[in-house]
């Protein structure tokens, strides 16, 4: 009985997950044929001449709790080159992301033993304690697979005693995210 209400969990953040990419898929396809496709030059020019700024903003939104949907850099890759190249991009973004949430558990690990942390964790994480305590490992697939905030489970993670290897393992699906979402986006721009 409990097994079943920690996959039902997993699978409506699943769904939602799903219906904000279909929700992006449809805004992205609405905005290309509205607003880039009519002024493509401008676009191309300020988005794509300074990649390394791109790269910047994702790896600082991903440090920082995710202030950019991943997706939005997964389109950006789509128009960068060729399709290997819009693959080495996935590799890079899930790779970042990654590594932002193993430094966010990291950083929850070394706050878990500051006093003042305690008091202001419970309340900014009050939110994700009861989740926490109630799914345990089921958290932390679903926040590597849906839009929930990967590095703020992370920490919240890192803040208790769970074991490190299991929480790489179960972040592994982070990877599996990227792949899945990184294949809807292409498979968007061929239907484009």
């Amino acid at each position: 009985m409990k097994l079943r209400v920690k996959f039902k969990f997993l699978i409506e953040n699943m769904l939602k997950g799903l219906l904000w990419m279909a929700i992006l898929a449809a805004l992205y396809l609405l905005a290309k044929e509205y607003v880039i496709d009519e002024n493509q030059e401008v676009w191309l020019e300020r988005f794509y001449s300074q990649p390394l700024i791109i790269y910047g903003i994702y790896i600082g939104s991903e440090v920082f709790f995710g202030l950019f949907p991943p997706e939005f850099f997964m389109l950006w890759a789509y128009y960068k080159g060729d399709v290997w190249h819009y693959v080495g991009n996935l590799f890079f973004f899930a790779g970042v992301s990654y590594a932002a949430g193993y430094l966010a558990f990291l950083i929850g690990r070394y706050l878990r033993r500051v006093v003042l942390f305690r008091y202001l964790g419970r309340k900014f994480f009050s939110k994700y304690w009861p989740l926490f305590r109630k799914y345990g490992s089921f958290l932390i697939i679903a926040a590597a697979l849906t839009p929930l905030p990967w590095s703020a489970i992370s920490m919240l993670v890192g803040t208790t005693e769970y074991p490190m290897k299991r929480y790489l393992y179960f972040g592994l699906f982070r990877l599996l995210r990227f792949a899945v979402y990184g294949y809807i986006i292409y498979q968007t721009h061929q239907i484009a």
